[in-house]
């Protein structure tokens, strides 16, 4: 343990000079920062997000709906740069004060109806679609738990291990240990469930694995924080296998794609408003017109 430990003041005052790599995007006051107006598509369904694990438990969804036939499940997804600010614009702060994606408006009953936390949105698109939440009332019980599981889970794993072992300016041993030990429990208590079960309900595809495969899953394929090693994480192999298995559903491989602006560029689609947007505006595509 260091020697130089950090002797807190009597009241806290803000610097962004500790902040790390998210420093401009965080901010201990709520409200909007500038005027911006959020655009609005051709679909009911208006979505304001970035390819994030909580971003992409959403599109996931939507292109899941979409796949078993759902028409008004169609949407407009618009690209929200947190790193530019965009989420501290008046437009985005009116549907989520919060400022946090993704946000959520639906327009279908020619009401501007905002929801905001991904959890929530989930279980709205769920209810309003009468999809992929079962009906049965045990296994119904089991998916709402496992939804707000993650939604409690996440910030253990994202802003604490994610946080302290990869982007804090300075690795701390006891933050990393804690929040190591922490994430190790949530990985083990997924494997042993998923030991007897397909997914997350019993053979039932839900929200709740939706919502979970976007950090479990992207931790264990080390497409987060770079700790798949450090983690152990092939060592849990039923995750391991729900994992794989949910990777190659072709409504997720699209939803991965939504909003995302890193990585390769075959794989970044800033913006969806038609299905033919996956084949015709990829970055790749839209990059070689220019």
């Amino acid at each position: 343990m260091s020697k130089n430990t950090y002797e807190p003041p009597k009241v806290w005052q803000w610097t962004t000079a500790t902040g790390g790599k998210f420093a401009s995007i965080n901010r201990p006051t709520s409200g909007a920062t500038h005027e911006s107006e959020l655009p609005v598509g051709k679909h009911p369904l208006q979505l304001y997000s970035l390819a994030t694990p909580n971003g992409v438990k959403v599109t996931i969804l939507l292109e899941e709906l979409l796949s078993v036939g759902i028409k008004d499940a169609e949407y407009d997804a618009y690209l929200i740069d947190i790193m530019d600010g965009d989420q501290f614009g008046s437009g985005f702060v009116e549907v989520n004060p919060n400022s946090k994606i993704p946000a959520l408006v639906d327009n279908s009953e020619g009401n501007k109806l905002p929801i905001f936390e991904s959890g929530a949105i989930l279980l709205y698109l769920a209810e309003k679609f009468d999809a992929f939440l079962p009906k049965e009332p045990w296994l119904k019980s089991q998916c709402l738990s496992w939804l707000f599981w993650q939604v409690g889970s996440g910030a253990y794993l994202g802003g604490g291990f994610g946080h302290f072992y990869a982007y804090a300016p300075e690795k701390f041993e006891y933050p990393i240990e804690r929040f190591t030990m922490e994430v190790k429990r949530q990985l083990d208590v997924l494997d042993q469930h998923l030991a007897n079960n397909q997914y997350m309900c019993g053979d039932q595809y839900t929200i709740a694995d939706m919502a979970i495969w976007p950090w479990y899953g992207a931790l264990v394929q080390n497409k987060v924080y770079g700790a798949a090693e450090f983690l152990q994480t092939k060592s849990y192999k039923n995750l391991v296998r729900w994992t794989e298995e949910i990777s190659q559903r072709e409504a997720v491989k699209r939803g991965v794609m939504v909003n995302r602006a890193w990585g390769e560029l075959d794989e970044q689609l800033h913006e969806r408003h038609d299905a033919s947007d996956f084949r015709l505006k990829t970055q790749n595509k839209l990059n070689t017109k220019k």
